[in-house]
């Protein structure tokens, strides 16, 4: 095989892991709203939209995405607040 089409020394990060409770749990849309900011916040959304099975701007967790923008804004975190109000923005689309 020619070496243009092996890449010997690549390393392959491995997909992050969200900390999800089962899916019937009533907390399930609040870990799954957090774990879209992570994922959003790493550059992984794709991980984050299979992991929860919600895609990004999905309007059933905004309720949890403005609390989590709230909680943001409070500890300072400015980038997981525009990430926050990215996602609302992309919810009312």
């Amino acid at each position: 095989m020619s070496r243009a089409f092996v890449n010997e020394d690549a390393t392959h990060e491995p997909e992050p892991r969200y900390a999800l409770p089962p899916r019937e749990s009533p907390r399930f849309d609040a870990a799954a709203a957090r774990a879209l900011l992570e994922g959003a916040h790493i550059g992984n959304t794709q991980s984050a939209e299979t992991a929860t099975g919600y895609a990004w701007g999905d309007p059933a967790l905004a309720p949890h995405i403005e609390d989590l923008i709230r909680e943001a804004e409070g500890l300072g975190d400015e980038r997981m607040a525009r990430l926050g109000r990215r996602y609302l923005r992309a919810a009312r689309r």
